[in-house]
């Protein structure tokens, strides 16, 4: 099992091992992200939401785009997750909100066509 929250605690979320593999691990640098969490780029553990539940706590949703929705600790503030209506059937988890990040590298850049000039990628 998978697990996570905020940085207050408040929410806590479990997301089921994926039995065949890893799950993707995408890092996103499109200026929404980089908004919304206020960093040069968000790296996500795309799952299915079928895998996603919620233990404590209600998020709060912004509607951030027509397509696209992210889900915030209402207290604390922590992002920690991001949907779109094209991938409806998976949801996008700040790995920054797992209990152990460590365990998920990146493996794709997504939206590098709006990364910060500064930022070198390996």
């Amino acid at each position: 099992m998978i697990e996570g929250g905020c940085f207050c605690g408040n929410i806590r979320f479990t997301i089921a091992e994926k039995p065949q593999g890893d799950y993707l691990v995408a890092n996103c640098h499109c200026s929404m992200c980089r908004k919304t969490s206020a960093a040069p780029f968000v790296t996500y553990l795309v799952i299915p939401k079928a895998a996603f539940q919620y233990k404590t706590g209600t998020p709060k949703i912004l509607q951030s785009s027509d397509k696209s929705s992210r889900q915030f600790c209402p207290d604390c503030g922590t992002h920690l997750l991001f949907a779109t209506t094209d991938r409806p059937n998976n949801f996008d988890i700040t790995t920054g909100s797992l209990d152990e990040p460590n365990r998920f590298t990146p493996t794709v850049n997504v939206h590098e066509e709006s990364k910060l000039t500064w930022l070198h990628l390996q």
